[in-house]
Formats: C-alpha cells, structure tokens, sequence
C-alpha cells in the first residue's frame, strides 16, 4: 500500500513578477518503510514537494493522499514528523526541553513525555544530553536532538528537508550512517531531500530526480544496493553506477529545460 500518492500534482505560486510553476505532472507513488530521496537543482521543487505532503503547502491541481487521506487529514492525525534545514531548537529550552515541545503541545501525561524524551534521545544517541541546551552541542549533535523532537511522538513518517546540508562531510558521513542505523530500527517511511548525489544513493530505497522549475520528475531510481550499507560501499560499481543515473538524470532534466 503506498504512504504517499501524488497523481498529476501541480502548484504554481502566483506573484508579483507573474505564475510561478514549482511543481508539475507529479507522479509518484512511495511505499510503506520506504527512504525516498529527492534531488535536484535549487529551486526544483524539492521542497515544495514535502511541504505539499505535510500540508505546509496546497497544490492547485491534481491529487495528494498521505495514508489514504488529505495531507491536511494526516498532520491532524499527526502522521509525520518534519525536519528542517536548521535544527531550530529553541535556546532558552534544554535538549529535553525542545523535545518535550510537541509532546506538551498534544498532550500527553507528564510521565509519558518522560519515557518518550528517554526513548528518543537514546534512539540517536544523545543519551546523557537532554539537560544539555543546544549552545552546548554541536551543529551535528543539534541536528540529532531536531530528529529525536521529530520522532518524540512516534508518527510512521519522517520528512526531511536537507537536515545535514550545512555540515562538513565528516560529520555528514557519521550523520547518514546514523540514520540509516535509526530507519532500520524503526521501519519509519522516510522523505528526503538533498543536493548531494553521494547522499541520496547511500541513503535511499529509491531516488526521486527532479528538473529544474517547473519541477517535474525526470527520474526514478529504484536502488539495487543491499539494506546493510557500510560507508565504503560508495567505493563499489554498484554504487557508482546508480550515482551517474543520477546524474544523467540531473544533467537530462537541465537539457529538457
């Protein structure tokens, strides 16, 4: 059963300088436990496209179920958990504190956030940090505690919005390796987007291409790696072989243009 359905999905932002078309003809169909990665050029609608699922965004044509209904229906229902770019904890909060938020926000017993600011600190590897405030960490480290917040409240999706894009690459490979550890644990449905190739195939189950604006999908890469994926298999054949579909399918969607 698909999580996620986009059929011929469209938004255009009206503005001053005239329509702008950030999403066209989106067909696309992700399925339970799913890692989908999105890639493309700044301004393909990548992000448009996860904000339309989280209903942060309304498209103006065709259809967008998120499991079987509207995307506004599953936030209500509180269906997926979003991370941003930045980590956006609030700094006068402890660790705790800025997962406790959304558990306050919903409700739940004082006891039960407990557990649950435990669980999820434990689940990406902060335990010990939760008294902690963001100053105090680093920039990997606070991206960690904006998945844990995610996560707090246990939704079956996980979008995410290039949360590693403003880390050097050693601390991005150490970040993708932990979430690839923390998806296999919890069979969470994950979107992501990125800039870097490297990263969508080491991540993903499948790799969405998007062209530049109108956004439209140019491709989609059904990954044949194996679902244990230490770093080094980007040294593979395997690996680089998806890697340059990718690329022809970036540098296609340019031609097409």
């Amino acid at each position: 059963m698909s999580v996620i359905e986009a059929r011929g999905l469209n938004l255009t932002f009206q503005t001053n300088d005239g329509p702008v078309h950030a999403l066209k003809d989106v067909d696309l169909s992700i399925g339970q436990g799913e890692f989908v990665s999105f890639i493309g050029p700044s301004g393909c609608g990548k992000t448009t496209f996860l904000r339309c699922i989280a209903a942060l965004e309304q498209p103006t044509g065709g259809t967008l179920t998120v499991n079987g209904v509207s995307p506004e229906e599953a936030r209500q229902a509180r269906a997926y958990g979003y991370v941003f770019q930045a980590a956006g904890l609030y700094p006068w909060r402890t660790i705790a504190g800025n997962i406790r938020l959304p558990l306050e926000i919903m409700g739940f017993p004082r006891a039960e956030q407990e557990k649950r600011i435990d669980a999820v600190l434990q689940l990406v590897d902060l335990a010990g940090f939760g008294k902690k405030y963001p100053w105090q960490l680093s920039g990997g480290m606070q991206q960690r505690a904006s998945i844990a917040r995610a996560l707090a409240f246990d939704a079956d999706i996980l979008l995410m919005d290039e949360p590693f894009g403003a880390l050097d690459e050693i601390v991005r490979d150490h970040l993708n390796e932990q979430l690839l550890a923390l998806w296999a644990r919890t069979g969470k449905t994950i979107g992501f987007v990125t800039h870097s190739i490297p990263e969508a195939v080491y991540l993903s189950t499948k790799i969405v291409v998007m062209s530049p604006r109108p956004g439209r999908i140019t491709d989609v890469i059904e990954s044949t790696l194996p679902r244990e994926r230490p770093l080094d298999i980007r040294d593979s054949a395997e690996f680089i072989a998806i890697a340059h579909r990718v690329r022809e399918g970036l540098r296609a969607g340019h031609v097409d243009e």
